[in-house]
């Protein structure tokens, strides 16, 4: 069992993953900490340094090593991981992809605290950041709709995860 948490930054991926391994007993990895561990950089020096192309081609790279190396898992991928290089297609073929919908309002909120902490938003100003989210969830959303349990944020459980989950199968 291979299970691939999709969503746009902010959404809740690596609290609900976390909290769903530990319940089915299976490992958990965060791309991007697996990403981080990889290139000895965190994510805001990989942009900085080497930019969002270089990222996406490493991105897609560690996914397929972990996706490859381990039989069961619980992955929370980054935001943008759906959406490049027909990832959303590997996914879906080698486990089960679970996209959780966030309200813009939720991720506006808790994306405002997060900014720094974020590449992609970083400099934004906090009046920009409502209308950048905006723009990237409704480019996002054509690959996010493909995963085969969705859940928004406010209805997430544990238990519903799994329960839609194995149904998914």
């Amino acid at each position: 069992m291979k299970i691939f948490m999709i969503g746009f930054m902010g959404c809740g991926k690596t609290h609900w993953g976390k909290l769903l391994s530990e319940k089915l007993k299976v490992p958990f990895f965060d791309l991007d900490s697996m990403i981080e561990e990889h290139e000895g950089k965190n994510i805001t020096e990989i942009f900085a340094e080497m930019g969002e192309e270089y990222f996406r081609m490493l991105e897609k790279d560690v996914l397929y090593l972990v996706t490859e190396s381990h039989e069961t898992f619980v992955m929370a991928c980054g935001g943008g991981t759906p959406c490049f290089f027909n990832n959303i297609d590997y996914m879906k073929r080698k486990g089960t992809t679970v996209w959780i919908n966030c309200s813009i309002d939720n991720l506006h909120h808790r994306l405002l605290k997060e900014k720094e902490a974020r590449p992609l938003i970083r400099g934004l100003a906090d009046d920009e950041l409502r209308s950048f989210i905006i723009k990237k969830y409704s480019d996002r959303k054509i690959f996010y709709r493909q995963a085969a349990v969705i859940l928004s944020d406010e209805e997430v459980t544990v238990e519903k995860l799994i329960e839609k989950t194995f149904h998914a199968q």
